[in-house]
């Protein structure tokens, strides 16, 4: 569901970003973050990236289908009014 890779890149962007002094903690505050992007991003109601794309491409079909049958009535629609 959630990339742990994604999450590893981000935290090591943030322990990258601290100062030369606090490099011996880096590592424990690398793990800290991991854990609590990993339990913030599990509580987000999210999709992944396949059912995103999945449902993508249904909702191209439907939008299609959808322009098919507007087409349609309108035909049907002219060819009535023009029998009346």
């Amino acid at each position: 569901m959630i990339n742990a890779k994604k999450i590893e890149e981000i935290a090591k962007q943030v322990t990258d970003a601290i100062p030369p002094g606090l490099k011996s903690m880096a590592s424990d505050f690398e793990d800290k973050t991991k854990t609590v992007l990993q339990r913030k991003l599990s509580q987000l109601d999210v999709v992944t990236r396949e059912e995103f794309d999945i449902q993508t491409q249904v909702l191209i079909k439907t939008r299609t289908k959808l322009a098919e049958l507007e087409a349609r009535l309108t035909a049907l629609e002219a060819t009535s009014n023009n029998i009346e």
